[in-house]
């Protein structure tokens, strides 16, 4: 099959369109016809290697997070999925492959393709869709009436977090540039201030909620625009020691890692909020409610470009330009 895949790590040109054997699905797994799949900020990290201490895969290894496509063989045990049925799915992180023409998905991760949707449309959304879900549900506990600021609403998350921040019943303020003010006040933004001539810190106050998308000084001024007891969680850069107890990481590269988020707890205590990393985790289920969202056209999917299979290196060097007005997406022919 063909795939887009590494067998070292670096920068884009270390990125191979060739050809590898095909997956042989599991007793759980599905073996899914790729028709889409999109780039995502993960994408880069793992390609250059940032991410071996906490991902370690093998080379060679076919990049690729999330997809949509159709079933065309299921394990032995899989129940709720049958050949020829549309799915969607974030990959689980220990076994991506989603930059191919065929991929395996774990029953637990996949969920039904909404049928309104197109694949290159589904395909955009489980990445970014289960962390903006994650991080305003799970961590940031978002209900109506509640204060909330989506950092770069415009991007692939920020995008979809504002929808779902509106559908919680949050009044949302966001940062974007001045030509993404329409775009994000149709999402159901209410407050848009333009990063590059204004300062949200000076503007916004007493919130109940951040989602920072950036990190670096962007992160350090989020903390003090949160009410006493407020929640600011961060998807950006290296994870918390807490994000990742769950994976098998050494003590050193533990203390290195707190170690990078130290200024991070000190304003957390300084400003007494609740801060945390999210290291999202693949949900069938909660893909199931997206999806539903989807349909009814609660949620809609925000798509910069579509690129083809061949031209995977100019789709992930378009990403890292971080110019992307919602999602790049790559359409499996």
């Amino acid at each position: 099959m063909k795939a887009a895949y590494i067998d070292r790590y670096g920068p884009n040109d270390v990125v191979n369109v060739g050809f590898l054997p095909q997956p042989q699905p599991g007793p759980h797994d599905l073996l899914v016809r790729v028709r889409a799949a999109s780039v995502n900020p993960i994408d880069l990290a793992i390609r250059s290697g940032r991410l071996r201490p906490i991902l370690p895969y093998k080379l060679p290894l076919i990049l690729g997070s999330d997809l949509a496509g159709e079933v065309v063989a299921v394990g032995s045990a899989v129940t709720r999925f049958a050949v020829g049925d549309e799915v969607f799915a974030r990959l689980d992180k220990d076994r991506i492959g989603a930059f191919a023409e065929y991929a395996l998905v774990g029953e637990k991760e996949a969920a039904h393709k909404p049928a309104r949707l197109t694949h290159v449309e589904a395909a955009s959304i489980p990445l970014v869709g289960l962390t903006a879900w994650q991080a305003l549900t799970e961590l940031g506990h978002v209900s109506r009436g509640q204060k909330v600021l989506i950092q770069a609403g415009s991007g692939g998350v920020g995008s979809v977090a504002i929808q779902l921040a509106h559908s919680l019943g949050a009044e949302v303020a966001t940062t974007v540039s001045a030509r993404n003010e329409a775009l994000v006040r149709e999402l159901g933004a209410r407050t848009v201030i333009d990063y590059r001539t204004q300062q949200f810190a000076d503007l916004l106050s007493d919130l109940d909620f951040v989602l920072d998308t950036q990190g670096g000084e962007v992160l350090a001024r989020s903390f003090k625009v949160l009410r006493r007891g407020g929640t600011l969680v961060t998807i950006n850069g290296a994870p918390t020691p807490e994000a990742v107890r769950d994976r098998k990481i050494t003590w050193p590269v533990r203390l290195t890692l707190a170690a990078v988020h130290f200024k991070d707890y000190r304003l957390a205590r300084r400003y007494h909020v609740n801060f945390a990393y999210l290291f999202m985790r693949p949900d069938g289920k909660q893909l199931e409610v997206l999806g539903g969202l989807l349909q009814d056209d609660t949620l809609r999917p925000v798509i910069d470009r579509v690129f083809s299979l061949d031209e995977v290196r100019e789709a992930l060097a378009y990403s890292e330009t971080g110019r992307a007005t919602g999602k790049v997406v790559i359409e499996v022919p």
